[in-house]
């Protein structure tokens, strides 16, 4: 009898590599925001291809940072994807805009186009796409949405005037290395925000970053002096400027927040990135090995590439064909009992009660719903041997096969 394994979930890969640079920050003398994460900044618009990068504590974060920089507030409307984590919506409701949610496509992970149309009125300044499992979205059908919709955008400030659209701003959490028509991501919306959380492809333990394609009538320096700002406070030197000789005055420009990157954590990414592309080919090795395992009698598995396009493979996304939601959660619990720790992405949100209270009704959200009842998300991480996918294959292919008969 097969000894059973104890698989982890999400762990951070993290060698020695990553180890070193931290100490050799720690030993530096130089904790916070420093040299070390304006390198990092440097290296992920290398990467991305864009002329600059921000830092920040997470993608979260980012997001609200970025309708912040828009201007977008009360009176305003955001859309979002009804099926994805609670801060791509919850950033909408800390600036005081209206959260608008819109049911994903029938057997699909993204917004219904259709119907993110039809939302979309005079109060809309922003669509926040989420790059589902770190598949990038069809930013190309959404462009033109937003261009068609033209004539109903009304500009409430210079940026959106010099937009003249509504903003497209990406939740790229999952999707940092993901490649669409040649472009990775961040190369595909007005802004992108990425995470860089201890559970992501590229960790930094906590932490996410934002980069974008558009100038919004001003200089990429001055964009990025404003992230600054509002990252720290809204003060005119960082601690490291004010660490030079006789330079402790500084200046409370605007009320801003408390988001900035450490340089311990930017020590971490920095290695993360040299790794990244190795880490991305081992992602989609186990991908394949996970396809080419699972009964496809039972599991409608999410492709993660197609002709232009290929995922960061951030999740093993399965539906099981039949399941309800309670077969679906025994079948985590048998998993678990086996050494095969699961998850589920994503609950809806208008399943949450701080939803509820806010109007939504999931059963407004019938695709997002069907959709969540049987999803089961399997282990995928680079500390993986193949040997431990064939091990969960096994497993659930048996336990599946054993409740439902074909």
């Amino acid at each position: 009898m097969e000894t059973k394994k104890n698989i982890k979930f999400s762990p951070p890969d993290i060698s020695e590599t990553e180890i070193e640079l931290v100490l050799k920050t720690l030993k530096s003398g130089w904790i916070t925001t420093g040299s070390t994460t304006k390198l990092f900044e440097e290296k992920i618009a290398r990467y991305i291809g864009v002329k600059k990068s921000v830092c920040l504590s997470s993608a979260t974060a980012a997001l609200e940072l970025s309708l912040r920089f828009l201007g977008i507030g009360p009176g305003d409307e955001v859309i979002t994807s009804a099926y994805t984590y609670s801060a791509s919506a919850a950033v909408i409701d800390h600036v005081g805009a209206k959260i608008v949610l819109i049911d994903i496509s029938p057997n699909s992970f993204e917004m219904d186009y259709c119907s993110l149309e039809n939302a979309i009125n005079e109060n809309t300044k922003a669509i926040i796409p989420v790059d589902f499992a770190g598949i990038i979205c069809d930013y190309e059908k959404i462009l033109s949405i937003v261009n068609n919709k033209k004539d109903v955008f009304v500009p409430k400030n210079e940026r959106q005037k010099s937009l003249n659209r509504i903003c497209i701003l990406g939740d790229a959490a999952h999707s940092f290395g993901a490649t669409c028509n040649d472009k990775k991501s961040g190369l595909h919306a007005d802004m992108t925000c990425f995470s860089f959380h201890a559970v992501k492809n590229l960790t930094t333990a906590e932490g996410g970053a934002l980069v974008w394609t558009q100038n919004f009538g001003l200089q990429d320096e001055e964009i990025y002096r404003e992230f600054m700002l509002l990252s720290l406070h809204g003060q005119s030197k960082d601690a490291l400027s004010k660490n030079t000789i006789g330079s402790w005055e500084y200046d409370i420009v605007c009320l801003g927040y408390k988001f900035n990157m450490t340089d311990i954590l930017a020590s971490i990414g920095l290695a993360q990135l040299e790794r990244y592309d190795s880490l991305l080919l081992k992602r989609r090795s186990f991908i394949n090995v996970y396809q080419n395992n699972l009964d496809e009698k039972f599991f409608e598995m999410l492709s993660h590439s197609g002709k232009h396009s290929i995922g960061s493979g951030h999740l093993m996304i399965v539906n099981i064909k039949n399941y309800s939601e309670a077969e679906r959660n025994d079948l985590i619990y048998e998993l678990a009992k086996r050494g095969i720790p699961c998850n589920v992405h994503y609950k809806p949100l208008p399943l949450f009660t701080a939803y509820k209270e806010k109007g939504f009704d999931i059963r407004n959200f019938p695709n997002a719903h069907k959709r969540y009842q049987n999803e089961i998300t399997l282990p995928l991480h680079t500390l993986l041997e193949e040997e431990d996918i064939m091990y969960v294959c096994k497993e659930i292919n048996a336990l599946v096969r054993a409740h439902k008969k074909p």
